[in-house]
């Protein structure tokens, strides 16, 4: 079984409780069902899963429900004997979007108590906005994602102790030594055509073979087309079409989406296509990166959702409609191939599962950066170039942005697969491998005097 970062929260909250439902949310075939379900048979003696899907798909028992009480009776013809109580009994409601009201209803059934409840969905966002009533706070909402490169070390069997060996050399700014460092990379660039999707994983755990893998991105990338005709058949087929471009946008000068091309239609602007661009990031299967042309602290104050970059949400998905079953193309660095949009890829991947809000610098005047994120710890901005060939140290962007005076930037990063870490003014190159070790700063408590 493959070890998940989310399992210690299922454990608490298992063992120990919540005023608050639980939510996992996330794109479908990231392992949400499977963790869920794997930890709470550990935990209690009567387990009901209720997948909506199947539901809809079915008899519907549960669609017209609105009332507790409608709930229970419609549950007892689902579970019949397997109904204990709050301390033994785990109901576990998968793919609760599919009927919005139940989100609303989720905050009376715990008001109510007579069971432990655990939800998940792949749309919430978008599912959340249907309902006359929200939960408010009686839901505690998780995003969980497809495997990091951590969880990707872990299924590799590379012991705590490694990484956690690693972690105190990124806290000093001190590189690995050149034993470890071809271990990572080569892991890293594995990672690069694997994927963090669990299907995908078991499969190169199991059989090595590309090409077995690749089987499974292509059923999983077709499901994610094929999920927009279940939301929305009238947006269905742009919605399939945006997602189809992702790719060929990142091959673009500006790697960004253009409207026009949507449709081929000149004129068209985001405000055409909001309910899809919606869809294809609240559902999970792509991670929006928005424009910001002066970056100020915080970043969400100067967005522009005009100027949007889509990525695809596992980085194995792309290299299978780039590369297919040519591995060499990752592994052996070859020369002719640029690699740029598989590594923005897999960073955004990365940022996205830590808990970063992803932005981009686009100044028509000064460059591109790939990445801003908030730095909270100097009420700053942090920069973060991606370079994915020999010549990482060339970045005259980000060179003027970080020379910026108004912008007050206090240190930037550039990652690439080189091993020696070096500071240059405000400036730090890092091995690509740690961007594993980013994560938003949050403090255990701050006593406000």
């Amino acid at each position: 079984m493959l070890r998940r970062k989310v399992q210690r929260i299922l454990q608490d909250y298992y063992q120990n409780g919540s005023n608050k439902v639980l939510v996992i949310d996330g794109a479908r075939q990231i392992g949400k069902s499977y963790i869920i379900r794997h930890e709470g048979q550990k935990y209690f003696k009567n387990y009901i899963e209720v997948n909506f899907w199947e539901d809809k798909r079915g008899d519907q028992l549960f669609a017209d429900v609105t009332t507790v009480k409608d709930f229970y009776l419609r549950l007892s013809a689902y579970a019949g004997d397997r109904m204990g109580n709050a301390d033994d009994t785990l109901v576990f409601l998968d793919e609760i979007q599919v009927y919005p009201p139940l989100l609303t209803l989720l905050k009376f059934l715990k008001d109510d108590e007579r069971f432990t409840y655990i939800a998940s969905g792949s749309q919430l966002g978008l599912a959340l906005n249907q309902t006359m009533s929200r939960p408010g706070g009686r839901i505690q909402r998780l995003k969980m994602s497809p495997l990091d490169f951590e969880e990707f070390l872990w299924a590799n069997d590379v012991g705590e102790e490694v990484i956690d060996h690693a972690r105190k050399q990124f806290d000093n700014f001190h590189p690995l030594e050149q034993s470890l460092h071809r271990k990572f990379l080569d892991l890293y660039k594995r990672y690069l055509l694997i994927g963090g999707l669990p299907d995908a994983v078991n499969t190169y755990l199991q059989t090595s073979n590309i090409v077995a893998v690749r089987a499974v991105h292509d059923e999983i990338y077709s499901l994610y087309k094929d999920d927009a005709v279940q939301y929305n058949p009238a947006k269905a087929l742009i919605i399939k079409r945006i997602y189809g471009m992702i790719p060929s946008n990142m091959e673009n000068k500006k790697n960004r989406l253009y409207y026009k091309d949507i449709e081929g239609k000149k004129g068209k602007r985001s405000s055409d296509y909001l309910e899809e661009l919606e869809y294809l990031v609240a559902s999970g299967i792509a991670l929006d990166v928005l424009a910001i042309s002066n970056p100020k602290f915080p970043l969400k104050e100067s967005e522009s959702k005009k100027l949007i970059k889509l990525y695809l949400n596992d980085v194995g998905l792309l290299t299978n409609i780039l590369y297919k079953y040519n591995i060499n193309a990752i592994l052996a660095d070859e020369r002719s191939i640029n690699l740029g949009a598989v590594y923005e890829t897999v960073v955004a991947q990365e940022l996205k599962a830590h808990g970063y809000e992803l932005k981009y610098y686009d100044n028509k005047a000064k460059g591109e950066v790939d990445y801003l994120v908030d730095d909270y710890d100097n009420l700053t901005v942090l920069p973060i170039e991606v370079k994915s060939g020999k010549d990482y140290k060339g970045h005259r962007a980000l060179d003027k942005f970080v020379d910026n005076e108004e912008y007050n930037i206090k240190r930037a990063v550039v990652l690439s697969n080189d091993r020696e870490i070096v500071v240059k003014d405000k400036i730090s190159y890092l091995p690509i491998y740690y961007s594993m070790f980013f994560k938003p700063s949050t403090p255990e408590s701050i006593i406000i005097p």
